[in-house]
């Protein structure tokens, strides 16, 4: 007790930092008197009007002697964080809110009797803050030594050694001894379903799996029961996770009481090779790091992208990896005719039968179809084959193509980026339930929804977006309504500033796809939902390779045709699932699949090629927000599979239409002939919106020319532009735009 009143007796007395900072301030302000007291010193050097001005938003603050100005309201701790000082913590995370229940990051403050906790304390004009004196530093190993009394001395069976913040911290700040001699406490493992493994006697209780389930996922599932050292995470009655983020807690818990089940005891941190790439499951593209050991994918975690995911991922793409060890293709198949049955052969057999069965079909009966995970490297080398070859039947899985017209990008991606949501005033989700099929998305919808007020409606089938909304009804009919101003909801709309609507990726895919198109486009007109300075029409892809294969033209020429007589002859079918589509056409088909799993595609195939995944390969992808990204190989492919542009390099050769590109360098340019999105990666490229002239045709008059533009926010590169008639358009499209779409349907793509 002595010890410590001591130590606060000291925060009295004027130490020689402080005598320091009080002379840097005497010689800051205007000449003053000698016998001024160090607090009218102080005062005077921040009033005289030899300062430089400041932003009024900015308050000056001293960290360590270090004079930086910072925003108002911010904490103690950001304003070290500003400074470059970086302070110790356990529960503060700048994406939740403050807890304050660590008290690792205390500091100490002039004149205040004790040290604070600066992730709490905010910060008030000409405030003195200290992070490296005595006090500070007797007090973080005080912290520290209660913090580790009932910690278990697991680190060596441990999956969080070697990132374990405990165990860093306790390196640096605490003490090499302890005063505790009592038993420690023990508490039971919860059961949090087959994704988090839980180890609930190492918990330090931060609490920031509880507010990242109840501020970010939505769901309150988890939280904190009993008092003092009975006190305990858990989910009150014993049930599972449920939210499509759980994986996300594993990120956030600094100690190893929350760890990923499936990774539990395969590998340590230090033996794992770290690639930085981007995850294809879903339409956002997240930035992911996957950890490999060998030739083996042995995790994903997300990293930081403040325009697309943030920190956060989905559950899916954190725990897919599982299935890139299991009913993978490793060796080319060709289907023996006598049993009927695929058998093992040579690239060099399978090659020759592909070449010889490509280059002897009718053009009219070539049919390419574009899976939902296939990268553009692939998708425009299939296409410059299959073009060279005359075939003009193009499929890209789950769209469909013949009533979205792939000439403007505005058409089928997000125009308000997938940031520019949470500047919207109203949402209205037409047939997406983006809890389900953008998780990450339906984080940031919540996140305008509980914090900006911002006001939800829904049109189709979904399940709990897990923030409230309100549903308009199920039937299509019901936009036809909004627009004759009969339903309710058409009011909200008219009135709101920012009005957004969301698509998903289920109406493209539907009968009346165009019909509908053409209904949202009117709406979106009529309601101010495209402006000139905003554009709040979006369609959610469900995929990585979706917007890829749009960009680059992937649909089926205006004067496709099939030969009555025998149907369709040879399908090449480029990592697709969906085979219905040409399986429904008559007559005998030869049937190529090139994919990286023996699923539906691969059983229904007369020959295999062995391809890549997203995680064995250099790709290029785009994801819903028409952004192009970039994948990294982090494994090499299993047994004789290889990358997917280059087997079509060779399948070329084979049905004597050879490319004209032999790298993947090379490829890229062609990408880049094709469409000027690929010239930027990781950007956001502008997109023209052609005011309903698209689907004009549908109701036979003449198409709408008024002019309104918006690709998004200018903070976004999105620029805006102003069309003026419907040969206008089509001459920029052409000119600007280099859209190889239009001028494929009249005969001048690939030619020389």
């Amino acid at each position: 007790m002595r010890r410590f009143c001591a130590l606060i007796s000291r925060t009295t007395k004027r130490s020689s930092d402080e005598i320091n900072f009080l002379r840097k301030s005497v010689a800051l302000g205007s000449a003053s008197s000698a016998q001024t007291t160090s607090s009218e010193t102080t005062k005077r050097s921040f009033s005289t009007n030899n300062t430089p001005a400041v932003d009024e938003n900015l308050v000056p603050v001293f960290v360590d002697g270090r004079e930086v100005h910072v925003q108002k309201g911010v904490t103690v701790l950001q304003a070290c964080e500003h400074a470059g000082v970086h302070v110790p913590r356990f529960c503060y995370h700048p994406r939740l809110s403050i807890a304050g229940n660590c008290r690792m990051c205390l500091v100490e403050v002039e004149k205040s009797p004790k040290p604070v906790a600066s992730c709490a304390m905010p910060v008030m004009p000409n405030m003195n803050i200290k992070t490296t004196t005595d006090l500070v530093k007797k007090a973080r190993e005080g912290v520290m030594e209660f913090l580790l009394i009932n910690h278990p001395l697991d680190c060596p069976i441990c999956d969080q050694g070697g990132e374990c913040e405990l165990q860093d911290q306790s390196m640096i700040f605490g003490s090499d001894r302890s005063r505790f001699t009592e038993g420690k406490r023990a508490v039971g493992d919860k059961e949090l379903g087959p994704l988090v493994k839980t180890v609930m006697t190492r918990c330090i209780h931060c609490t920031r799996c509880v507010r990242f389930a109840t501020e970010v996922a939505g769901v309150q599932e988890l939280g904190v029961t009993g008092r003092g050292g009975q006190a305990e995470i858990g989910t009150y009655v014993s049930k599972l996770l449920s939210s499509e983020l759980s994986g996300n807690v594993i990120d956030l818990c600094p100690v190893g009481a929350l760890t990923s089940k499936p990774f539990a005891f395969t590998a340590r941190s230090w033996e794992l090779k770290p690639t930085e790439t981007i995850d294809v499951l879903d339409g956002l593209g997240s930035s992911i790091r996957v950890d490999s050991k060998g030739t083996e994918v042995m995790r994903i975690t997300p990293r930081l992208h403040e325009g697309v995911n943030e920190e956060w991922i989905s559950d899916k793409a954190r725990f897919s990896y599982d299935g890139l060890k299991r009913q993978r293709l490793d060796a080319p198949y060709a289907k023996n005719p006598k049993t009927n049955k695929l058998e093992k052969v040579t690239w060099e057999t399978a090659l020759e039968i592909v070449g010889e069965q490509l280059s002897k079909a009718d053009p009219r009966n070539l049919r390419a179809v574009a899976g939902k995970l296939a990268d553009c490297e692939s998708i425009v080398a299939l296409k410059d084959v299959m073009t060279s070859l005359g075939c003009v039947n193009f499929e890209v899985e789950g769209v469909n193509a013949d009533a979205v017209n792939v000439d403007s990008r505005s058409n089928y991606i997000m125009n308000s980026n997938i940031v520019g949501v949470e500047d919207a005033d109203v949402v209205l989700m037409v047939g997406a339930d983006v809890r389900l099929e953008a998780p990450v998305l339906n984080a940031r919808l919540r996140r305008a929804n509980v914090a900006g007020g911002v006001k939800m409606a829904t049109l189709g089938h979904h399940g709990d977006l897990t923030y409230p909304v309100e549903n308009l009804g199920t039937e299509a009919s019901i936009i036809n309504d909004l627009l004759s101003g009969k339903h309710a909801f058409s009011e909200t709309l008219k009135n709101a500033k920012n009005p957004c609507v969301i698509v998903g990726s289920a109406v493209l895919n539907r009968p009346d796809c165009a019909q509908l198109l053409k209904s949202l486009h009117q709406l979106s007109d009529q309601f101010g939902v495209v402006t000139n300075d905003w554009n709040g029409f979006n369609v959610l892809q469900a995929s990585g390779g979706t917007t890829g294969a749009l960009d680059l033209g992937f649909v089926s020429s205006k004067n496709k045709h099939i030969s009555e007589n025998d149907g369709l002859k040879v399908v090449y079918n480029l990592g697709s699932e969906t085979i219905s589509s040409y399986d429904s056409e008559p007559g005998k088909k030869f049937v190529i699949y090139q994919g990286h799993h023996g699923d539906v595609g691969a059983a229904g195939a007369d020959v295999v090629l062995p391809g890549a995944a997203y995680t064995e390969k250099d790709a290029t992808y785009v994801n819903t927000e028409g952004r192009a990204q970039r994948a990294l190989a982090c494994v090499a492919p299993p047994g004789l599979a290889r990358a997917d542009w280059k087997i079509l390099r060779a399948v070329s050769e084979f049905a004597m239409v050879p490319l004209k590109y032999n790298t993947i360098e090379q490829c890229r340019e062609r990408l880049a002939e094709v469409s000027p999105t690929f010239n930027a990666i990781d950007e956001v490229e502008p997109s023209l919106w052609l005011n309903g002239a698209s689907y004009a045709h549908l109701a036979g008059g003449t198409p709408n020319v008024a002019a309104k533009g918006g690709a998004g926010k200018k903070n976004q590169r999105c620029d805006c532009f102003r069309l003026r008639t419907v040969n206008d358009e089509r001459r920029e499209l052409l000119h600007d735009r280099r859209d190889y779409a239009s001028e494929r349907d009249h005969g001048e793509m690939f030619q020389g």
